[in-house]
Parts: structure tokens; C-alpha cells; sequence
């Protein structure tokens, strides 16, 4: 049913040593592809669509793929390298990311790769990160974004990362031009604030509804998240109190449990539109409660259907 596309790194966890040398331990991730693991972790048939490569962490990245149940049929092989991202956890499980994306394979997809049609069964399209808007991978997945959508619903996290692209202008157009095939569009705070300035999440609301999405999310977190609708619903829930190991890949677990939640309320048709009214509520409540999971581990770990409920 779900189709996510891009990202394909390793995060390789840097000691808390704090002295002159540097331990590090990897372990897959990729916000787009954090989310394909989170559904299929909650049951879903979950496709991957990204260029992998065959170096040790491409090889890597296979069995995770096949220890989650994550269909790769889709994805392209190269001899480039993997991307690296070094990640540094901070006291309050918050991470900074410094990444290695020169030429690497995930951002080196041409637009005459894409694959020339996607099966049926596919309702949902994911894309977000640093894919979205590093070339010529950014306007390979735009094009596959504007392609699709007259068929299938697309979700997008444009999950900035500016120590890639720094040009906001960039990460501007990019959100212009995937928000243009949206129909549902989640984003961090911290995003909003880098892409349109602070204290102007109303206003991006207000453009992502412009451009045609039904749903948008806006995570805050520890402070919980907040949904809007294009009917002039909203809602808030509060964060949930967990011990946190670190916070990586809890955004893309909220993007996932959304996803889920909706595909179990029979609000996924065969239609690129969200079907019925959606209780925003509900919906938020158990993606901050699956986030709240993934925050208790370290990495991107994200849970099961058994560890939410």
C-alpha cells in the first residue's frame, strides 16, 4: 500500500567520550525511510524507492530492509558511496547531524530512473529530508511526486537540513513544488522556523492549505503536536513524559503512525484524496504516543503495532 522514497544513510552514533578520538556505532536510517520502517513494523506492505549502493553499508542497508519486510523491487543499484550522517546526542537526547552526502548514491538518481509506472496497489507515496532537495535526486522524486499524484495520495516531511543545503531559497522552492502534489504535509516547528522565519506556523499552514493539501501536522517536540484540517478543523494533543535515550527518527514515527492511523480509520481509497472527516484527535494521540516509543531507544527504533497499543 505505501511507497516512501529517498533518504538511504547510516547514522553513525558518536561516542560521549568527549575526548581526542571518536568512537562510532551506525544504524540505518533516513527520515523517508524511517517511516517505511514504521510501516511495515505496524504491518503494512512497505515498498522503498532510493539508489543503494554496494558498498559494506548498502549491503548493511539490504538486511535491514529484509529483516523488516520492506520491498526493495523499486530501488536502483550504484557503486557510489552511502551517505554518512555523524550524529551527535546532546544532554537532552536532542541530536546534531553533520552529513556526507558529496556524490553519494541516494542523491544521485536521474529522472530518466524513475520507475516507468507503480502498481496499483500502491495508495500512498512519502517523500521528505534532505533528498527532496539535494540534485538531480530532488527533481527525479518532484517529477515522481507531480506524476503520481493525480492517482495516489501523497505525504510529505520536507524535514529541512540546512548543514546540506543551506540555501533556504532552495528549501523554499522545493516546498513549493512537493506541497503543490501533497495531500497530507507534516513538519517540525524547528522546520517552519528555518524555512519561513519565527512565529509563522499559522502562515505556513495557511500556505500548505493553499497549495492543496487536506491534512497538515505540526510537531512541537516534547510539546506535542497540533492538526488541521482543510475543513477548519483543529486540534492539539499534548507530548507524552518518557525517559529519553535520544530523539532520532521520532518525527518520522509520528509521519508513520499518521500514515497507519489513517489506512486503519478507512480514510486511504483508491482515490488521491483523504475519504470522511478524520478525528485529528485520535489520529495525533497515538502518533505522539508511538513517538514517545522511539524516543525511549536509541536510534531510529521505531515500534511495533504491540508497542503502541
Amino acid at each position: 500500500m505505501y511507497l516512501c522514497c529517498g533518504d538511504a544513510l547510516f547514522d553513525m552514533f558518536a561516542d560521549k567520550s568527549g575526548g581526542s578520538s571518536v568512537a562510532l556505532s551506525g544504524h540505518v536510517g533516513g527520515s523517508p525511510m524511517n517511516v517505511a520502517t514504521g510501516l511495515a513494523r505496524f504491518g503494512h506492505h512497505s515498498r522503498y524507492f532510493t539508489k543503494l549502493s554496494s558498498d559494506l553499508f548498502g549491503r548493511r542497508m539490504r538486511l535491514h530492509f529484509d529483516n523488516n519486510n520492506i520491498d526493495v523491487t523499486h530501488c536502483l543499484q550504484t557503486d557510489l558511496n552511502t551517505t554518512l550522517a555523524i550524529v551527535e546526542t546532546r544532554p537532552d537526547g536532542s541530536a546534531a547531524y553533520v552529513f556526507y552526502t558529496d556524490n553519494t548514491a541516494d542523491v544521485s538518481i536521474d529522472t530518466s530512473e524513475l520507475p516507468a509506472e507503480l502498481p496499483d496497489d500502491i495508495k500512498v507515496i512519502h517523500f521528505g529530508s534532505y533528498s527532496t532537495a539535494v540534485s538531480p535526486t530532488s527533481e527525479a522524486l518532484m517529477a515522481l511526486a507531480a506524476r503520481e499524484s493525480k492517482h495516489k495520495l501523497i505525504s510529505y516531511d520536507p524535514n529541512l537540513r540546512p548543514t546540506i543545503e543551506p540555501d533556504i531559497e532552495k528549501w523554499q522552492a522545493v516546498f513549493t513544488g512537493f506541497a503543490g502534489s501533497a495531500a497530507v504535509i507534516k513538519a517540525s516547528d524547528e522546520d517552519i522556523s528555518t524555512l519561513l522565519g519565527k512565529n509563522r506556523q499559522d502562515q505556513f499552514v495557511a500556505d500548505c492549505f493553499d497549495h492543496g493539501a487536506q491534512l497538515v501536522f505540526i510537531t512541537r517536540g516534547p510539546d506535542g503536536a497540533s492538526g488541521f484540517s482543510a475543513a477548519g478543523e483543529v486540534a492539539n494533543v499534548d507530548g507524552v513524559s518518557v525517559d529519553v535515550v535520544d530523539t532520532v527518527g521520532a518525527g518520522d514515527t509520528f509521519q508513520a503512525s499518521i500514515l497507519h492511523w489513517l489506512a486503519a480509520e478507512n480514510h486511504i481509497a483508491d482515490t488521491a484524496q483523504i475519504e470522511g472527516i478524520v478525528d485529528l484527535q485520535a489520529c495525533m494521540t497515538f502518533a505522539v504516543k508511538a513517538a514517545g516509543v522511539t524516543c525511549t531507544r536509541s536510534g531510529a527504533d521505531l515500534p511495533t503495532l504491540a508497542e503502541v497499543l
